[in-house]
């Protein structure tokens, strides 16, 4: 079995080593992975620029571009056959609710999905004690179920792991759907030392919005690790079929 595995935390990150780690004993295990942090990239492409990749050691290479280049490059130049599976993550921090539109992460797994591979994203919903290791562990586990129980045509899981001293401690597993999270708009103005304008984005997670319990922050919040299928058709069927249906029709 060949792994690739990939990340927006960079090739030295410690969630990315831990699941290496983890995964090494089941399968021959390769990181492709950007050279530096590429956090909120989502699903970008390099188009205007040339890629540059370094290989670190056997099996390891760095590549300065994004979470998706890094997907492209590893299937279809430098591993010497296709991956059986696409791993992202480990991320240092969770992907839930409206997170995984701009999730590097996320787009790791889409990617591979796009290319016929099937593909999960996990993140660590990091507290305190940034246990990678426990989601290191479910990682292997859901590879181990993966094995047998093939995922459905154009669908990556989404994983999120609540962040646990012990492992005993989480409370369990949740296939979950999709939840909401709405950021505050935070732009700072600011001046530069020749005195030109620049602006930061920011912004932090609200913590007055609900989530059900059946919701990958409800479930995540409640000590259990999340699961979300997450389909890349992102037609709305119900809207198509009511438009359809309208009587009143857009004409030329």
């Amino acid at each position: 079995m060949i792994i690739l595995l990939s990340n927006d935390d960079g090739v030295y990150a410690q969630g990315l080593l831990a699941l290496r780690d983890a995964l090494e004993d089941l399968a021959t295990v390769y990181i492709v992975a950007p050279d530096r942090e590429k956090s909120a990239v989502s699903h970008a492409v390099t188009l205007h620029r040339p890629l540059r990749v370094e290989k670190i050691r056997d099996l390891v290479f760095a590549v300065d571009g994004t979470p998706t280049d890094c997907v492209i490059l590893g299937v279809n130049k430098l591993l010497k056959k296709c991956p059986h599976l696409v791993i992202s993550g480990i991320n240092q921090g969770g992907n839930m609710g409206d997170d995984v539109t701009y999730s590097g992460t996320v787009s790791v797994a889409m990617e591979g999905t796009i290319l016929g591979i099937p593909s999960i994203a996990v993140s660590l919903v990091v507290r305190e004690h940034r246990n990678y290791e426990n989601a290191a562990i479910f990682a292997k586990k859901l590879v181990e179920w993966i094995q047998t129980t093939p995922l459905p045509p154009n669908t990556l899981l989404n994983v999120n792991v609540p962040d646990m001293e012990k492992y005993e401690a989480i409370k369990g597993v949740a296939w979950t759907r999709q939840g909401k999270r709405i950021y505050t708009d935070s732009i700072d103005e600011l001046v530069d030392p020749r005195g030109k304008k620049y602006y930061w984005i920011g912004g932090v997670p609200l913590k007055d919005v609900e989530n059900d319990d059946d919701t990958d922050i409800g479930a995540v919040s409640k000590g259990f690790i999340s699961i979300t299928p997450i389909h890349l058709d992102l037609t709305d069927y119900r809207a198509l079929d009511k438009f359809r249906s309208m009587e009143r029709k857009i004409t030329l």
